[in-house]
C-alpha cells in the first residue's frame, strides 16, 4: 500500500493519475497548502522540503518526494507506463521537458497571470511568451503521434494536470490543435478522471469547446 501526501495542484495530480493508471493501490492524504500545512513538523518528516507530492511505500520502505522521481519509482514498481529501449530515453527526454520547462514556465503564468494579475506586465509577458512557445513544442511533438511518446506514459501524466490549467493560463487551446485533441483524449480516460479529483473533488477538468 503507498500512501500518497498531495493537494488540488498539477504536481500532485501527475501522482494520484498516475496511480490510477497503473493500478496501484493507494491512499491519499489532503496536504492543504492554503492553510500552510506543508510546513508542519510532522509532515516535513515525510517532505522535508515542505512541498506536495510525496509518497511512502509501505510495500518497500520507500519514502520519496519530488514529482519526476516518484513517477519513475511507481512506473519500476509498477512495470507500467514507461517504455523500453530506445524510448525508454525518449520518454525520459520528455519527462525533464515537462520537469524543467513546461511545469516551471506554467507555474509563472498561474503567478502573474492568475494569483498577482496586473503587478508585472513584463513578468506576464515574459512568461506568456514562453507558455505559448512550449505549448508550441507541445504541439508540434503530437503531429504525428497519440501520445507523447507513442503510448500512453508517465509523461502524458506529468503534463496533463499542467495543460489542465489552460483555463487559468487564459490559453487557447484551438491555436495548439494536437495538444487540444490529445488534452480531450486524456480527459476522457476513466483513471485520469479519478486521479484528477484526488484527494477532493473541489476541481474538476475544465473542457474546452
Amino acid at each position: 500500500m503507498i500512501d500518497l501526501y498531495t493537494w488540488t495542484v498539477p504536481n500532485g495530480r501527475k501522482i494520484s493519475i498516475a496511480l490510477e493508471e497503473m493500478g496501484l493501490a493507494y491512499t491519499a492524504h489532503g496536504i492543504n497548502l492554503g492553510k500552510g500545512e506543508q510546513k508542519l513538523p510532522d509532515y516535513l518528516k515525510v517532505n522535508p522540503n515542505g512541498k506536495v507530492p510525496a509518497i511512502i511505500d509501505h510495500d518497500t520502505g520507500v519514502r520519496m518526494m519530488e514529482s519526476g522521481a516518484i513517477l519513475l519509482y511507481l512506473a519500476q514498481k509498477s512495470g507500467k507506463l514507461m517504455p523500453t529501449g530506445d524510448k525508454y530515453w525518449e520518454a525520459m527526454e520528455w519527462l525533464m521537458w515537462q520537469m524543467g520547462g513546461l511545469g516551471p514556465m506554467l507555474g509563472q503564468v498561474h503567478h502573474y497571470s492568475h494569483y498577482n494579475k496586473g503587478v508585472s506586465d513584463y513578468a506576464e509577458d515574459r512568461y506568456r511568451a514562453e507558455m505559448d512557445r512550449l505549448y508550441g513544442v507541445m504541439d508540434e511533438r503530437l503531429e504525428t503521434r497519440e501520445f507523447i511518446v507513442d503510448d500512453i506514459s508517465i509523461v502524458d501524466c506529468a503534463c496533463f494536470p499542467w495543460i489542465a490549467r489552460w483555463d487559468w493560463q487564459e490559453q487557447d487551446l484551438d491555436k495548439f490543435p494536437n495538444v487540444k485533441r490529445w488534452f480531450l483524449m486524456m480527459a476522457a480516460r476513466p483513471a485520469v478522471q479519478r486521479g484528477y479529483v484526488v484527494p477532493n473533488d473541489s476541481q474538476t477538468i475544465p473542457i474546452p469547446d
